[in-house]
């Protein structure tokens, strides 16, 4: 197949995740006539396997923010090469990420989001202890997702809570609502009418990723 040797370097570059061998894949995948979209998959598969690596306990923190570093580097040398040669960039869906109110861990809801941007999605991460009103906002403003993290039994209930208000606004079906977070569960998500439940930030963001 084409560009297979272009394709693993890429995606080998980015578990490595050091910013210059990320850059010098890049570099050498548009020499050889890779066009820039598929530069771009190639790059956000070798990112899922980050996660991944991440979640076993393989790689750190440190090494998942340093290959989102090198991905972030490579988007601004592709985009421009996009426009350059007419080819559309992606459209990308607006995400309102945060950890709800009350609740101050936020490590596990930052990977994720930094794996929906280098998957190419517009991330709005609101940070940690973020009110109910912020999440319901940034769905008035546009945003089509909305991802919210508890990391404690007492703060998971909040969840619920922001997706009635979206209820009561009447846009709960303009929104993909997304929960996780250490006690929530599929069968919570359910209970509360969550659209996403991921039990990691991988396993969150190929389930967006295929709706």
């Amino acid at each position: 197949m084409a560009y297979e040797n272009e394709k693993k370097a890429l995606h080998d570059a980015m578990v490595a995740y050091k910013v210059p061998g990320i850059q010098a894949a890049v570099d050498a995948a548009r020499k050889s006539g890779m066009a820039p979209n598929d530069i771009i998959d190639a790059l956000g598969n070798g990112m899922t396997d980050v996660g991944v690596l991440f979640e076993r306990g393989k790689l750190f923190l440190p090494h998942v923010l340093s290959a989102a570093a090198g991905m972030k580097s490579a988007m601004e040398v592709l985009e421009p090469d996009m426009r350059a040669s007419g080819v559309a960039v992606k459209a990308k869906s607006s995400v309102v990420m945060g950890t709800v109110e009350g609740d101050v861990h936020d490590i596990g809801k930052s990977i994720c989001s930094t794996m929906l941007q280098c998957a190419g999605f517009d991330v709005h991460d609101l940070g940690r202890d973020v009110p109910k009103n912020q999440f319901v906002d940034e769905v008035k403003g546009g945003c089509t997702f909305c991802g919210m993290s508890a990391l404690m039994t007492t703060t998971m209930t909040v969840q619920k809570d922001i997706i009635e208000m979206l209820k009561a606004e009447g846009i709960r079906d303009k929104v993909t609502v997304m929960v996780g977070g250490a006690p929530v569960t599929q069968a919570y998500a359910d209970k509360i009418g969550a659209d996403v439940y991921g039990e990691t930030a991988s396993e969150t963001t190929r389930k967006v990723k295929a709706l």
